[in-house]
């Protein structure tokens, strides 16, 4: 195994907390494989880059030479993650939960090694407790403790409903640390609370308390908000290579390296280098083509990644877009709908002629054909064609 310094940096690398960073070390110190765990909930069948930089982590630490747990929360899914809602969340059904894990395994193997990787299921141990070991994981916490959560203390000063079962969660995710006997959990920053009940929980039956590392949430093509698929500013990792790629290469240029950090797996000596080759006058473009390369490549091989290269119009000698692209900018303080882009940037003579073209599939946008339910997200730019003869770069700006 490589050194307990360079597996630290590698563990760090983008994460935003580590809790205990020096009980880690001891951890790392013993020269054993750690089991790592990190458990999703399979509330929604897709998965969006947003996901994946958990799943990055776990690949790094795989790659370190430890044991990586992709923990389904068939259980706890039944229940619904309170964390950071505003009013209780409707459980899924055990089948809805099993239907969505099946989709979660297959494309979370797209970054994980599955040879390498233990798939477990948290109602394995959770339908073997009994009415009395419930109450016993219940005694370990109280009410108080758990309105010091945030989302919970603000529903309850504001008279917000919280159900009994909703402070099962946090319990029931702690107590998977101590089923699986994890060294560390990985978690997002919302998971914070529940990541730290389950050190509470390992000491609680006479466990050594596992370290936690906290990733940041990542921001959506916007580069304001999280990316979250409804709010529109999301990749998702099952969409076309050339819509992936598009996206990729439209954000802004202030999120390229937030990016690079918590999605790439080129080195931090590489995306350094990137840096100052932008600092020396590099077109920033061109460095978020090698950023959307290697996401397209990673989810759907390296041809697919090069056909929607092409597609995008990188390679103007074939003769795919104009040379003299017009470069638009569209002032707007939300996602756009692409007929009010086509008309707004003047591809179109007016509203309806938008509508026909789309009809008639005569539409794309970065390469990929489009249909009026199309919208772009703010702070997007991509490459438009509206028929066979208007072409357009168009950015979508705050105003």
């Amino acid at each position: 195994m490589r050194s307990v310094e360079e597996q630290l940096s590698v563990i760090k690398r983008g994460a935003d907390e580590v809790l205990v960073e020096s009980e880690l070390r001891t951890k790392l110190e013993r020269g054993q494989p750690l089991r790592v765990k990190a458990g999703f909930d399979p509330t929604a069948p897709d998965l969006h880059l947003g996901h994946t930089v958990l799943i990055n982590k776990l690949r790094q630490l795989q790659e370190l030479g430890h044991q990586v747990i992709f923990l389904i929360g068939d259980f706890t899914g039944m229940i619904g993650d309170p964390s950071g809602k505003s009013a209780t969340r409707p459980p899924l059904t055990r089948e809805q939960v099993l239907e969505n894990a099946e989709t979660y395994k297959a494309q979370v193997f797209k970054i994980l090694d599955p040879a390498k990787t233990e798939v477990a299921f948290n109602s394995t141990w959770m339908d073997a407790l009994t009415p009395a070991d419930f109450i016993r994981l219940a005694s370990q916490y109280t009410v108080a403790r758990m309105l010091e959560r945030d989302d919970f203390d603000k529903r309850y000063s504001s008279n917000q409903p919280i159900a009994i079962h909703e402070f099962l969660y946090p319990l029931v995710q702690g107590y998977d640390s101590v089923a699986l006997r994890a060294d560390i959990e990985l978690g997002g920053t919302d998971q914070k609370f529940n990541l730290l009940m389950g050190r509470e929980l390992q000491r609680a039956y006479g466990q050594e308390s596992q370290s936690v590392v906290t990733m940041p949430l990542l921001e959506g093509l916007d580069g304001v908000k999280k990316m979250s698929k409804s709010l529109g500013n999301y990749v998702g990792i099952q969409e076309a290579p050339g819509v992936m790629y598009g996206k990729l290469v439209s954000i802004p240029d202030s999120l390229m390296w937030r990016y690079f950090e918590l999605l790439s797996f080129r080195s931090l000596e590489e995306i350094a280098q990137f840096k100052a080759d932008v600092e020396r006058g590099a077109n920033p473009r061109d460095i978020k083509i090698k950023l959307a390369e290697e996401i397209v490549a990673r989810f759907h091989g390296e041809e697919a990644a090069a056909s929607a290269h092409r597609s995008a119009g990188n390679r103007m000698k074939d003769g795919e877009l104009p040379e003299d692209l017009p470069e638009v900018s569209l002032p707007s303080s939300e996602a756009m709908p692409i007929s009010a882009v086509l008309n707004r940037a003047g591809l179109v003579k007016n509203a309806a002629a938008a509508r026909d073209l789309l009809a008639a599939g005569s539409v794309r946008v970065d390469g990929e054909v489009v249909d009026r339910s199309c919208v772009l997200a703010l702070g997007a730019s991509h490459v438009i064609q509206a028929g066979k003869k208007a072409f357009a770069r168009i950015s979508l700006v705050s105003e």
